[in-house]
């Protein structure tokens, strides 16, 4: 369910971008952050089973925080 909700998501953006959607600076904002929100809602449903599986993926994402340069080690 959740891959092929992210499928019609990126399809959504994709189709944004070829019709020139990007110029309207307010609902590419609003866009983005709604992107961030459900890859954030996402990645919490994915770790709230914490069986072993959740529990590397969780190792796995804050790492790759980590990794951001200037903020990276205070984000984790």
């Amino acid at each position: 369910g959740a891959s092929m909700f992210f499928i019609c998501l990126f399809m959504h953006v994709g189709r944004g971008m070829y019709y020139g959607s990007y110029t309207f600076m307010e609902t590419w904002n609003i866009g983005v952050v709604l992107l961030f929100a459900v890859m954030g809602t996402a990645f919490m449903g994915y770790v709230l089973p914490w069986g072993q599986m959740s529990f590397w993926g969780a190792t796995v994402i804050t790492n790759l925080l980590s990794a951001i340069p200037y903020i990276g080690t205070t984000l984790v």
